[in-house]
């Protein structure tokens, strides 16, 4: 039996309960683009270059590493959201598969720090670089970032369409601007020539290792986003066929536009310039064309954080709102709205919670302890394949994962080893995360008492 469809729309004078299919392929490859490429690109890759002892064979391997270790988890991915599809994804996944404990303080900490935080993160980055455009003093950029996350909201909560209209172009205007980029700076600039003896290591020493573990958090920090679109899996047309080559095909193109872009800022700059740089894409730009397009590039950031704070907002609270149906959450906040057939109220609470953390920059903090804690939850999520393939053996999948077990399991050891990296290198703030998700834990016991 495969998975329905279409959502029959509910009898007059009923309120709806489930959200309406009406996501196709296009729709979720362009969230998982605008949900992954937002600020990263435009920054990170002078860091990682930095962290590869300035030779450029080991910095694009660190980056194919992370965009084969993404691809993984998107491949294991979908086979769990096409035999699943149902709103909230990686929620639903790991409460089938490890019980609703470890499912709600992942919901918990996606609606409180991790999905919040990044909206937070975005609008204040939004409104940062719209200062390089029109003069703002601190009080107007704090009005800028809650304006655009308001905005957001409301595209939003007026439909499911709506929102995803609104990701689909502005995902392509940056895919655009980005691709135009790195065309031009291939082109016209002459920085590979530089690179002639910055290629390849003589040799790769334990400090260059450690470099390179270190540059792969960035870069995953970069990839990262791509996960987001499971939770929208009860708004997907034909899941089983939609949901699987959607997730890899985005996943697959992002890895090729990161690369892209990668080299581009080589084409440009030297490799002495760009690991000194701290903003590589406006500095590649501003040489190779001069000091007045700097606010070109400031634009198309400015229309990349929006697309990825628009896909954030379209994916996530998915999965309070499932929590709220399965009565862990506030209640209220697992209702669809009657008109728009939209988890309104689910969307317009994360909306709230995220200005607030904008607003106070309280998100900086939070974010430095608990964004590590995200891998625990997306290693739990691919190990619930391991599971539900024992536990549901006559369960519908439309997909299976090729290489499985290997592909699922590559994907675990990998998250686990950040997770342990982390423990390890930075103990006290990782406790301090791992104490902030499970403040959830007294909370889950009186729900789950009611419900």
């Amino acid at each position: 039996m495969t998975p329905t469809t279409t959502t029959t729309p509910p009898a007059a004078g009923t309120k709806p309960t489930e959200l309406r299919r009406e996501l196709g392929t296009r729709d979720l490859v362009l969230i998982v683009i605008g949900c992954v490429i937002g600020s990263g690109i435009f920054i990170v890759p002078s860091t990682v270059l930095k962290q590869s002892g300035g030779d450029v064979g080991p910095m694009l391997l660190v980056w194919v590493l992370g965009g084969v270790l993404s691809l993984l988890g998107a491949l294991t991915y979908g086979e769990l959201g096409a035999m699943s599809p149902e709103a909230g994804g990686m929620y639903v996944w790991v409460r089938d598969a490890f019980g609703r404990f470890p499912a709600f303080l992942l919901g918990w900490t996606f609606f409180f720090c991790i999905g919040s935080g990044a909206v937070a993160t975005l609008s204040v980055a939004f409104a940062a670089y719209c200062t390089r455009l029109v003069p703002l003093g601190p009080v107007a950029q704090k009005a800028v970032a809650l304006l655009m996350i308001a905005v957001i909201a409301a595209v939003n909560v007026r439909g499911t369409r709506q929102s995803a209209g609104v990701q689909n172009v502005s995902t392509a205007v940056k895919v655009g601007a980005l691709v135009l980029m790195s065309v031009l700076l291939l082109a016209l600039g002459a920085g590979l020539s530089q690179t002639a003896g910055h290629v390849w290591p003589a040799r790769f020493t334990p400090g260059l290792l450690s470099g390179l573990g270190a540059g792969m958090i960035g870069v995953l920090w970069a990839y990262e986003g791509w996960q987001y679109a499971t939770f929208s899996a009860g708004e997907v047309k034909d899941p089983g066929k939609t949901l699987p080559p959607s997730i890899g095909v985005g996943t697959l193109a992002v890895v090729l536009l990161y690369l892209l872009a990668n080299v581009a800022y080589l084409g440009a700059l030297s490799p002495e310039v760009v690991m000194a740089s701290n903003a590589v894409a406006a500095d590649a730009v501003g040489t190779v064309l001069g000091g007045g397009a700097a606010k070109l590039v400031a634009a198309a950031v400015m229309v990349s954080i929006f697309s990825a704070a628009n896909g954030v907002t379209l994916t996530a609270p998915r999965a309070a709102f499932r929590m709220a149906q399965d009565g862990l959450f506030f209640r209220g906040l697992g209702e669809v709205h009657p008109r728009f057939l939209t988890p309104a109220r689910a969307i317009i609470a994360s909306a709230v919670w995220a200005a607030l953390l904008a607003a106070t920059g309280t998100f900086e903090r939070l974010l430095t302890y608990v964004v590590f804690t995200g891998w625990i939850f997306y290693a739990l999520a691919a190990a619930s394949l391991l599971v539900l393939r024992r536990t549901r053996p006559d369960a519908p999948r439309p997909f299976r994962v090729p290489g499985y077990p290997w592909t699922p399991i590559l994907f675990v050891v990998a998250a686990a080893a950040i997770v342990l990296n982390t423990l390890l290198t930075q103990p006290l703030s990782a406790a301090i995360g791992l104490a902030i998700v499970f403040v959830g834990a007294p909370f889950y016991w009186v729900w789950s008492r009611r419900a």
